[in-house]
């Protein structure tokens, strides 16, 4: 497949106001990149904006769950960039709880922003991306679509979707001009674990404590993330692996497919653990 050339054209970015959605940002706008950037957080978006250089950005305020909102920004963004050829879906959280401790509100939340969101926004700028002699679509999974630890169900059920809808779309979208491909990121020093929500029935110093656990765990930089995210997005990727624990656990998986958790168990206690009081 022809290797996509980003400087000169748009590249769509949700989730731009912070990690490795502002990684990315920063790096194709070094690089020329027209930008169109789209975050729920306005403030962290003119931050981001402050740090870029000089080159064809817009930004979008969207919460991704509104579905009017997210095909009105599409609009907007296909009357400002007559060239968009990628897309790289970024926005996410993460919840933190048991199934026992979460209510159906809690993980509709998580799923409308993780999966829906990423839908919602695919679907408004697909006609603009098929309009283009090439163009591809990056969506952001999660190692966590691979391996399903406890205490995230609600995180896993949107990364497993969000990994079978990237697969399903490459595959009605073969021929075509645009090439779908998924990323896998984990540990990666972004705040979505310290900053992500968790179920209302757990103790706040638990869920503190259990957060920051798993982000003591974490070792990739959001710009090592990034390059690697742009460089899978110009060879038009369909899977990648991004940092040493989504290579190690993706290898695990396909050793134990049944039998992984018994090994990733003991490493992850501690940010899991939704349940016993801080000492």
């Amino acid at each position: 497949m022809k290797r996509l050339t980003l400087s000169g054209s748009t590249t769509v970015i949700t989730g731009a106001a912070s990690g490795m959605g502002a990684a990315i940002a920063r790096l194709l706008a070094a690089d020329g990149v027209h930008l169109a950037l789209l975050d729920h957080d306005a403030a962290g978006l003119a931050a981001l904006i402050g740090t870029l250089p000089s080159t064809a950005v817009t930004t979008h305020i969207v919460d991704l769950r509104d579905d009017e909102a997210v095909f009105s920004a599409a609009e907007e963004i296909i009357a400002a960039h007559p060239r968009i050829n990628a897309l790289i879906t970024c926005a996410g959280s993460s919840m933190l709880g048991t199934l026992e401790q979460l209510t159906m509100e809690e993980m509709r939340w998580l799923t409308d922003v993780n999966l829906w969101g990423t839908v919602s926004i695919t679907k408004a700028l697909l006609p603009a991306l098929r309009a283009m002699p090439a163009a591809h679509i990056t969506h952001l999974a999660s190692v966590y679509a691979l391996a399903a630890p406890a205490g995230r169900i609600p995180y896993s059920l949107s990364k497993f979707a969000v990994r079978g809808f990237s697969e399903a779309l490459r595959h009605e979208l073969e021929g075509t001009s645009v090439s779908v491909g998924a990323v896998y990121p984990a540990g990666v020093r972004t705040g979505i674990i310290l900053h992500g929500r968790y179920a209302a029935a757990i103790d706040p110093a638990v869920a503190a404590r259990a957060a920051a656990a798993q982000a003591a765990m974490y070792h990739t930089e959001p710009a090592d993330a990034a390059a690697q995210i742009v460089r899978a997005t110009e060879r038009r990727r369909a899977r990648t692996m991004v940092g040493r624990e989504a290579r190690l656990i993706d290898t695990l998986v396909r050793l134990a497919p049944s039998g992984y958790w018994r090994v990733m168990r003991r490493p992850l206690r501690e940010a899991i653990d939704t349940t016993t009081p801080v000492r």
